[in-house]
Parts: structure tokens; C-alpha cells; sequence
């Protein structure tokens, strides 16, 4: 724990030192918070469209953290800190600590923004969403360490997120509902287990906690992130810079 927090530290100080980070991380969203929202029509779409952009905003916020990680393996400042006492694991676990409480931090300014165009809800229901968020950053900021370490380069790190996080972001269902395109296109969405994600957020910020699409969204959000870290954990253990 005293490692993981070590390198938390490490990971958070550039940020202090920059804030901007935070909001530069929240730009996107609010672009589609602005401009796109409106077009839904209705003030019940605010309550449906708000929650799916934390889909997003974990997506694009801790998918392209391994970038970060290149340049430590490239100049060898990573193979220096394997080399002391620090432990491996909590050379991955601090980082995504790091991650976790910047996305935590931008979803919270991002749902607070939203209240001025109608968006509501509950102190409760956004705490209970924002665990769909953690659960969220943790599986996809291992992930993207993961192949960062595994990779090692952006030209080739780059395109394996460009053909990934785009596609699993339209089949979240976080711009339009899905069920009301083709069957096939539907089926696809069902597949993608951020949809299921986005599911249960919505769910849980409208209070709805008795359906079947928070256990659902619940069990997928921690299978993922079980797996990542699984993954993670195994791949900083062995691999060698």
C-alpha cells in the first residue's frame, strides 16, 4: 500500500502543478453536453443523456493513459524503478489510482455542469453512479497500461486505440439509443459490455436500483475490472522493458 501511494504521488503532482488537465478532460463531454443534447428535445432526455457521457468521459479520460507509460519505457526511467524495492504491482496500481481520482474528479464537474441545463439528480444516485465510474477507470486504465507495456510504441499503442474505443463508445449507447436502430445493430450493442455499463448507470441515477440493469451493468463493470487487473498485475510482474 505505502508503494502504491508512492507512486500515486508520483503520477499526481504533475497534475497539481497543471489543473487544467481536469478541465481539458471534461472539454469533450461538454461539447457533446451542448451542442448535441439539446438536439434529444425534452427535459427527460437530459436524465438519459448526462450518465451516458460518463461512458465517454472514462472511455477517452483513462483508455489513452498508457501514453503516458511510452516514454518511461522508452527512456528507461520504468526499468530504473523496477530495479529498487518498489513493488512491481504498484508501479501499475498507483498509476491507476492517479486515473481513478482524475476521473472521478472530471465526472463530478461534468454532472455539476449539467445542472444548468436541467439535468437532476440526488446526491446518492450520483455517488452510486460514480462507483460505475471507478469500476470503469480501473478496467481500462489497466488495460491501456497493459498494452502500453506490451507495445511500447505510439505508432503502434495509437491505432489499436483508435479501433477499439470508438467503436465501443457508439455501441454504448451513449448518443442515441440503440434499441431503436436495426436488430443487428442492436444485437452488436448487447455485445458490447459498456452498454450494459451505461445500463446501469442511467439506472442507478435515476433511482431505480431494483432492475435488473444495475445487477447486470454492476456484475459486468466488476468482471472487468477484475480481469484487467488480472491481467495488469500478471503482465507488470514478468514483462521486462
Amino acid at each position: 500500500m505505502r508503494d502504491i501511494w508512492l507512486v500515486f504521488l508520483r503520477c499526481v503532482r504533475p497534475t497539481l502543478r497543471s489543473p487544467f488537465v481536469i478541465v481539458f478532460g471534461v472539454t469533450q463531454p461538454l461539447l457533446f453536453l451542448v451542442l448535441f443534447g439539446p438536439l434529444l428535445g425534452g427535459s427527460g432526455s437530459w436524465q438519459w443523456f448526462v450518465p451516458g457521457l460518463i461512458i465517454q468521459m472514462g472511455l477517452f479520460s483513462t483508455a489513452y493513459a498508457g501514453f503516458t507509460l511510452i516514454p518511461e519505457i522508452r527512456s528507461g526511467a520504468l526499468e530504473r524503478m523496477r530495479v529498487t524495492p518498489v513493488s512491481r504491482v504498484a508501479l501499475l496500481l498507483g498509476r491507476v489510482l492517479h486515473d481513478v481520482v482524475l476521473l472521478v474528479l472530471q465526472c463530478a464537474l461534468l454532472l455539476g455542469l449539467s445542472t444548468i441545463f436541467g439535468f437532476r439528480a440526488s446526491i446518492g444516485h450520483v455517488l452510486a453512479g460514480l462507483v460505475f465510474a471507478v469500476l470503469m477507470g480501473v478496467s481500462i486504465g489497466s488495460a491501456s497500461y497493459t498494452l502500453a507495456l506490451k507495445l511500447k510504441h505510439e505508432y503502434l499503442f495509437a491505432p489499436v486505440l483508435s479501433s477499439t474505443v470508438m467503436p465501443l463508445l457508439l455501441l454504448s449507447g451513449v448518443l442515441l439509443p440503440m434499441d431503436q436502430g436495426p436488430d443487428w445493430l442492436y444485437t452488436l450493442s448487447r455485445i458490447n459490455p459498456f452498454s450494459h455499463i451505461a445500463d446501469g448507470i442511467r439506472a442507478v441515477i435515476a433511482g431505480n436500483f431494483g432492475t435488473s440493469s444495475v445487477l447486470v451493468g454492476g456484475i459486468v463493470a466488476v468482471v472487468l475490472a477484475v480481469v484487467a487487473l488480472a491481467w495488469g498485475t500478471r503482465s507488470f510482474r514478468r514483462a521486462n522493458a
